[in-house]
């Protein structure tokens, strides 16, 4: 029998819980429908001392940073609300840049990605983070490829998964290349999480909470699109009105927000959507015109991609006063 592939998981200080647990679980199902131990999960910290969690939970690694984890397989770097700001320690990176170069493949979870992306190990790949870091992700680290909306993001050896539950998406992905299509969805079933979920990140986003990114002009450009969603928000148009040539802007953006112009401006579209939506009073075909669609099909098949039920389903749900 082959000795189970080895995970380690880094834990931070403030490490969201869900972060390590979430795919833990996953692995741990996988080896219940695999009925051999197919994974051994080891989480890691960064201090020979019990973790405390963001949530307040207090829990020991099995390792520390002084420590090399043998026979490693994955390497994961979990999140924390602490990262954004957390100073550079030169030993988690190198903590981080030895192991990767022992494993199959590495990556993060989350925020997580702040704190691997200072390994060099990242860049020139595709990657997804949590949607309220992505723009921070991109401004510091301007050779990565941030995909802000996606949920998982695989790029070569590089597995990166969005915030928080995204961990146990990518766990799925993982467990899906290593057994197959059949295990994973037993997994996922046995869990009652999707298998693959329907939209992106973004739909999370709520109200436009993500503070704009990048440089001032195209922050205050994100702040119009976000309050005039039914304009024309061609890139020819944004282009002129933070005064760059269209594939300039089109270049700009992308690397300072983690988005495409047109990635963004359905970003916005659908959010104002849902707001209106919510409030019950405009059908769909009302609510399409009122957000820049030329007809309700449009505002339909962005919904569908971004939160997963069409305009219809969403207002039954959801409405605070119906019509």
């Amino acid at each position: 029998m082959r000795p189970p592939l080895t995970i380690a998981i880094l834990a931070p200080p403030g490490v969201q819980m869900l972060d390590v647990s979430g795919p833990a679980d996953v692995f741990a199902e996988a080896n219940r429908q695999a009925g051999r131990p197919v994974y051994r999960v080891v989480s890691v910290g960064t201090a020979p001392l019990a973790i405390t969690a963001s949530s307040g939970m207090r829990f020991l690694p099995d390792r520390t940073i002084l420590d090399e984890v043998e026979a490693l397989d994955t390497l994961l770097v979990a999140g924390s609300p602490d990262l954004p700001t957390a100073a550079e320690d030169v030993t988690v990176t190198a903590w981080m840049t030895r192991q990767a170069a022992r494993a199959r493949r590495y990556g993060s979870i989350c925020s997580g990605a702040l704190l691997f992306a200072r390994t060099s190990l990242l860049d020139g790949r595709r990657v997804t983070t949590h949607w309220k870091v992505a723009g921070l992700l991109a401004a510091r680290h301007p050779t990565l490829r941030v995909e802000a909306d996606a949920f998982v993001v695989r790029d070569g050896p590089v597995c990166t998964a969005a915030g928080v539950t995204a961990g146990m998406d990518l766990a799925i992905a993982l467990v899906e290349e290593d057994l197959g299509r059949d295990i994973a969805m037993a997994v996922a079933a046995e869990l009652v999480v999707f298998f693959r979920r329907p939209g992106g990140q973004m739909q999370f986003s709520r109200h436009g909470e993500a503070a704009p990114a990048g440089r001032g002009a195209l922050q205050e450009l994100q702040r119009y699109v976000a309050a005039h969603p039914a304009e024309d928000h061609s890139i020819g148009s944004m282009a002129a009105r933070v005064g760059m040539s269209p594939r300039h802007f089109a270049r700009i953006f992308r690397h300072e927000t983690g988005l495409t112009p047109a990635a963004f401006v359905e970003t916005m579209r659908v959010e104002a959507a849902r707001r209106l939506l919510e409030q019950g009073i405009d059908g769909p075909k009302r609510v399409a015109a009122r957000c820049g669609y030329a007809d309700v099909n449009g505002l339909r098949r962005a919904f569908q991609r971004r939160v997963g039920v069409t305009p219809a389903e969403y207002r039954k749900r959801h409405a605070h006063v119906r019509a």
